[in-house]
């Protein structure tokens, strides 16, 4: 029974307090959206305050931008939440950077106490297409790379395709160059090409 398995899982995501125990300044909450019958899981790096605040993922500007991508390559977005699944490398808002811009990048540990969680997700859910966004995303799912080295490609593996694109945020320094731009563009047509060639 996948949609019990999955439904305990979000349950256990929900009520997880482990990052806050172990003393990081984490604002529990996991937020994550899609069900077991998705095709397609969008992995970011953590959620943001307003996701936080709302439960929804990639909800503010960067969720508009990733839209916009994500439309170029075919999908609608009230279909694309409705039917694929997001989540994150960490469920929880982490909080701001001590600098004052962005959010705080979660620690490794973090990272590890949360990765269970994210293991049970792609078991239970089994996607076909997985968008890595954002270096910390790309790392944990490509095993290592720079963005400028990845993105515009695709890749299989554990039988699915992975497909990095950069993070859409506007802290992202990333998209400034002209060749970085290019290389989203390409990343979208790979996009849409697997969208048409399985049907997404």
């Amino acid at each position: 029974m996948p949609d019990a398995a999955l439904d305990l899982l979000h349950a256990e995501m929900r009520a997880c307090r482990r990052c806050l125990d172990a003393g990081y300044a984490i604002v529990p909450g996991a937020v994550f959206s899609g069900p077991v019958t998705a095709r397609v899981m969008v992995v970011g790096q953590a959620p943001g305050v307003t996701e936080s605040q709302v439960g929804r993922p990639f909800n503010a500007s960067s969720g508009r931008r990733l839209f916009q991508w994500l439309g170029q390559a075919g999908w609608d977005e009230a279909a694309f939440r409705a039917t694929q699944y997001m989540t994150a490398i960490t469920k929880c808002f982490p909080g701001k950077a001590s600098g004052g811009k962005g959010d705080r990048v979660p620690t490794p540990a973090e990272q590890a106490l949360c990765a269970p969680f994210l293991e049970r997700e792609l078991a239970l859910v089994q996607p076909e297409v997985v968008i890595p966004v954002g270096g910390l995303a790309v790392k944990r799912l490509l095993g290592a790379g720079r963005l400028s080295d990845v993105v515009g490609g695709v890749y299989e593996v554990d039988g699915r395709w992975i497909v990095p694109l950069p993070h859409p945020s506007g802290a992202s320094l990333w998209l400034n160059r002209p060749k970085n731009r290019a290389q989203v563009q390409q990343a979208l047509a790979q996009l849409a090409h697997l969208r048409q060639r399985f049907s997404l």
